[in-house]
């Protein structure tokens, strides 16, 4: 079985890559990998696009080798990965949106991020004026059988929460099918990147999705380092993995609460609320901010850490140590809430697997990836955590996975702050006249944030960003499948997959 090395020699290497390898590769090569993808022996990571080109980063599961093909496209057409590989689907409906690039063979040419809107098609390719075009109505997949019907939720929520669409169809109240439609929160952050400053550019990226700040602004900044060949100062390197630990318990306090709010249990909301706001508090008395936005930046942070910000921080986990093991217990020990999470919106390990969906979803469903111990990226490589997996796959063990991730960070943060080196927070960004391009994979609260960039001359040329939630949104469909209607928020909400990170 050939490796990714092995193709790696198939193809023409591009120089000024790091720290993975890339290669240009002919369409027999790049439907080769999509083979692969599909017999299961690598995974997906990104496929993205640009004026004439797409590019598909994967893995290799079983070595974490990880390696870009790219294939030109002259004629804006390419091999469909879709078509052996469904995780490609949706990246290739973006790839159309955006630039114009067809997938030959998708059985799936409709459009995603595009809602008929823009006034242009293909923003961010050969620009057509579409202001003249008749929107026509989205065809949502059919269903067939007796006695079904359809029930059409948004993208208007109750709650304060981002748009979708969600179409169900539905016998009685067990749901046959159901479909999503997203792209209401598309915001153009790709587009923007393009000829932003390197610094404007971080900025952009820690706002792709505002509960992931640190973890989107902390992969775009080693993207840039590993393009510019940086070394970032020891203290600034733990000081980003203290703030990527905060945002990871806050968010996850704050999602055990709401789920069991989801199912009829404020209390566990409101006593998880009070916990995540302890966090928030600290994290603003320490860095200046409640979601320590742009402290990441390339070559450092912008805010160190003192003695006050230090106890204030240990004080919040010292409270997070007393209360919360109470609520765990009351989580375990109320039957009526085991009622509605356990068995309920089951994901199957052979689906995680396909998708390489990362995070609580992967992990609640036997998939072990987590960017902090498979890939190592320091600090994380010379500390001491476990990566919690079950293989339930539903709505109790996603929360029990949150259960045990909360423990690893407050013992993950405890290790930083005792071994917190000394030193500067920072060093400066010198811009390279070549263009250079980088990688990065960082670990967020939701999973695996993947970030590619082109630079030159300190700025953007281009510039990919791919959330976690492209994974596991559809996922999601699969998992509410043969579950009652009333169940959709609960499996929603366990799942809590970003819409604005996947609407870019």
């Amino acid at each position: 079985m050939p490796s990714l090395i092995d193709l790696m020699l198939e193809g023409r290497q591009v120089q000024q890559h790091s720290p993975w390898p890339r290669v240009a590769v002919d369409a027999s090569v790049w439907t080769f990998a999509a083979s692969e993808l599909a017999q299961g022996r690598w995974s997906l990571l990104g496929l993205w696009g640009e004026l004439s080109t797409v590019h598909m980063a994967i893995m290799d599961g079983h070595t974490a080798e990880i390696a870009t093909v790219s294939l030109d496209c002259p004629d804006h057409s390419y091999p469909s990965v879709g078509k052996h590989h469904p995780p490609a689907l949706r990246l290739e409906r973006a790839i159309f949106d955006l630039f114009g690039l067809v997938a030959d063979g998708s059985p799936d040419s409709r459009p995603w991020l595009d809602h008929n809107n823009w006034g242009v098609r293909f923003p961010l390719g050969d620009r057509i004026d579409a202001l003249s075009q008749s929107s026509s109505p989205y065809r949502f997949l059919p269903a067939e059988g007796d006695s079904l019907h359809q029930i059409a939720v948004g993208p208007v929520h109750a709650g304060i929460i981002e748009p979708g669409h969600f179409r169900f169809t539905a016998s009685g109240e067990t749901v046959v099918r159901l479909e999503e439609r997203l792209g209401y929160t598309h915001k153009g952050i790709e587009g923007l990147m393009i000829g932003a400053s390197v610094e404007r550019a971080a900025q952009l990226a820690g706002r792709v999705s505002g509960d992931s700040t640190v973890a989107y602004a902390f992969a775009f900044s080693r993207a840039a380092e590993a393009a510019l060949q940086l070394v970032v100062p020891d203290r600034a390197i733990w000081l980003r993995a203290l703030l990527a630990e905060l945002e990871r318990l806050a968010n996850h306090l704050g999602d055990i609460g709401a789920i069991c709010n989801d199912a009829s249990f404020a209390l566990m909301q409101a006593h998880c609320g009070v916990l995540r706001e302890s966090v928030l508090r600290a994290s603003n008395a320490a860095f200046g901010h409640r979601l320590m936005r742009d402290i990441v930046v390339p070559g450092g942070v912008t805010h160190d850490l003192n003695g006050d910000g230090t106890a204030i921080i240990r004080a919040a986990l010292a409270n997070i140590r007393r209360r919360f093991p109470a609520l765990v217990e009351l989580y375990d020990n109320t039957a009526s809430l085991q009622d509605r999470t356990v068995d309920t919106g089951v994901l199957k390990p052979t689906l995680a697997r396909q998708y390489a969906a990362g995070g609580y979803v992967g992990r609640a469903s036997g998939r072990s990836f987590d960017a902090r111990r498979t890939l190592a990226y320091p600090p994380y490589d010379s500390l001491h955590f476990e990566v919690p997996v079950l293989t339930e796959g539903d709505v109790n063990a996603r929360v029990w996975i949150r259960v045990r991730e909360v423990e690893q960070s407050l013992s993950l943060i405890d290790q930083i702050l005792d071994r917190l080196p000394e030193g500067s927070i920072g060093t400066r960004v010198a811009h390279r006249p070549e263009p250079r391009e980088g990688m990065a994979i960082v670990e967020g609260f939701r999973g695996d944030v993947l970030i590619w960039l082109r630079l030159q001359d300190g700025r953007v040329e281009r510039c990919h960003l791919r959330d976690p939630s492209w994974f596991q949104w559809p996922l999601l469909e699969a998992a509410i499948e043969g579950n009652i209607v009333a169940d959709f928020p609960l499996c929603n909400k366990s799942f809590n997959c970003s819409y604005s990170g996947q609407d870019l």
